[in-house]
């Protein structure tokens, strides 16, 4: 029994001790001007405000591109990266039909999606990633998750022309 558990927990030690110094694991203010965006307020939203909102899309792709891409890749390219492919944060929600449970899927995927962020991520004491409170504000927080849902709306798109031009 020790033995079953201590390979997992060394693996967990040593893992943790490597992300300690790793610049990609630390959260730095990103440099893209952000005042164009909308304000939102001080209170932070339950669900995405800029949601459908074009004009906020740009603005999130620099965002994420400059916060967000070194782990989960440029554009949400997820090919080769360490970080969860934000691709599939809808996954869930595409599946229902009804346009109220819908909307009620999407805010429950934008509390957990700001929750990660401003937190981080820490599993057995291993940092998976870091957190983004004080650094990113509620604004540049929710255009990359505009840009993120453009990503995600193109990218099914995409898929459903390819289902059309097989048939």
């Amino acid at each position: 029994m020790i033995r079953t558990l201590a390979a997992p927990l060394l693996l967990a030690a040593l893992l943790g001790s490597a992300h300690a110094g790793d610049p990609a694991m630390e959260a730095h203010p990103p440099k893209t001007d952000i005042s164009a965006l909308p304000p939102v307020g001080d209170v932070w939203k339950d669900s995405n405000p800029y949601r459908g909102n074009a004009a906020v899309v740009d603005t999130g792709r620099a965002l994420y591109n400059e916060s967000c891409a070194v782990c989960h890749g440029t554009d949400v390219n997820h090919k080769n990266q360490v970080g969860p492919n934000l691709l599939r944060l809808h996954r869930g929600c595409r599946k229902v039909t009804e346009p109220d449970l819908q909307l009620r899927c999407l805010s429950d995927v934008d509390h957990y999606f700001v929750k990660t962020v401003r937190k981080g991520k820490r599993v057995l004491d291993v940092q998976h990633m870091p957190p983004w409170d004080n650094v990113l504000t509620q604004e540049a927080v929710w255009a990359i998750k505009t840009f993120i849902e453009a990503r995600i709306d193109e990218d099914a798109r995409i898929k459903a022309q390819g289902k059309t031009a097989a048939r």
